[in-house]
């Protein structure tokens, strides 16, 4: 099986103290129809560098027992993060330090800048994936109109009840990609 992953929030932690919804209303617009994310100016890339560093960006423990067990078996993994360039050094570092590169196939990181969802989209469209997982529903929302065969897996950390398209299930953690 063909499985690929979102690396924040999925692998690693947002940093303490920045709650998790200011860090979404910096990073994108909340319009699902006329999704968008910005790369931030000069001055806010040196505060993301700086709480990129590792000891600000602790492993989901759950989550890596996971990856470590499935990695075992005949499945091919996918680690596809929408990263921008200025965060590549940082994203190296997080890699080293939690081994992630010894369980993923290939990784693919948006060091061309390009829009997440659209990043995400031809990654997507290229690894011919049978499921994705990713916290960012609004994201999957738009990546899931673009590829009707991958199952797409929401991890839901605010344990939110919405409609979702056919093809999104919401998870709270990853080992429910199994059993549904």
């Amino acid at each position: 099986m063909n499985i690929g992953f979102d690396l924040d929030r999925v692998f690693i932690n947002y940093p303490p103290l920045f709650p998790t919804k200011l860090i979404d209303k910096l990073y994108k617009s909340r319009d699902d129809e006329d999704l968008s994310y910005r790369i931030p100016a000069l001055p806010e890339q040196l505060v993301r560098k700086a709480t990129h560093l590792p000891f600000m960006r602790s492993v989901i423990k759950d989550n890596m027992e996971f990856l470590k067990r499935i990695s075992k078996n005949e499945n091919k993994l996918f680690l596809i993060s929408s990263r921008y360039k200025f965060l590549q050094k940082e994203t190296n570092r997080l890699i080293k330090k939690y081994n992630l590169d010894k369980f993923f196939d290939s990784m693919y990181f948006n060091y061309e800048n390009i829009q997440p969802h659209h990043f995400k989209d031809q990654v997507l469209k290229t690894l011919n994936l049978d499921i994705y997982i990713d916290d960012d529903l609004s994201l999957l929302k738009h990546v899931a109109k673009n590829n009707n065969k991958t199952k797409f897996y929401w991890l839901n950390h605010s344990k939110e009840n919405k409609i979702l398209p056919k093809n999104i299930k919401s998870i709270f953690k990853l080992e429910e990609i199994f059993k549904s």
